[in-house]
């Protein structure tokens, strides 16, 4: 009796898992639809993607000079001025060389910050415009449901009323009625014509 009772858990179970692989299967493979969708050459988040990768790998590459330069201005820890002295033995002629590096460098930064601020003030405004666009959808819809919940009281409130003026139509109906009676009995009372 035990071995069937776990014998039956274990079927269950089994068939749980089997849904459960089956349910994945299926979400992979709408997964793997989406991407195949999203891997358009006109998508915008693919083309946001590529452009911080690139920028990622340029940042990654300015840092790795970076810290080659900490290492040679470290140099030894003793002589803080190594890296000051490496500059007197050289000739005047690499010296200028090593201004017109460096002057290239600044500018290829100074190029790159003004890029970077640049693609900073377009991503603000286009996160301003979809945020306003956001709000815009809020308010509407805000509005829509409010105009939907006033229908609906609107539309639940109108049985009562409608029995309401039901009730007042079938009081004053009764009320002719009455009157009509009356009428007819009291009509008896005229003086009968002669003929």
């Amino acid at each position: 009796m035990r071995l069937q009772a776990e014998l039956h858990q274990e079927r269950e179970l089994k068939e749980m898992l089997a849904g459960s692989v089956s349910d994945l299967r299926s979400t992979l493979c709408e997964l793997q639809q989406k991407l195949h969708t999203v891997d358009g050459e006109g998508n915008e988040w693919k083309t946001r993607y590529e452009t911080q990768m690139e920028l990622n790998g340029q940042l990654e590459r300015q840092m790795s000079l970076i810290h080659q330069r900490l290492e040679v201005l470290r140099g030894n820890p003793v002589d803080r001025l190594a890296s000051i002295r490496s500059f007197d033995d050289l000739s005047v002629e690499a010296l200028r060389q090593r201004l017109k590096l460096l002057t290239e460098e600044r500018s290829d930064l100074q190029n790159q910050l003004m890029d970077c601020q640049l693609r900073i003030e377009q991503e603000g405004k286009a996160f301003h415009k979809t945020n306003d666009e956001r709000r815009a959808y809020l308010s509407e819809i805000a509005k829509m449901s409010s105009t939907l919940e006033g229908q609906r009281r609107q539309h639940t409130s109108r049985p009562s009323k409608a029995a309401e003026s039901r009730t007042r139509r079938d009081v004053a109906a009764a009320a002719v009625e009455r009157r009509g009676e009356k009428k007819s009995k009291e009509g008896s009372r005229l003086p009968k014509l002669g003929h």
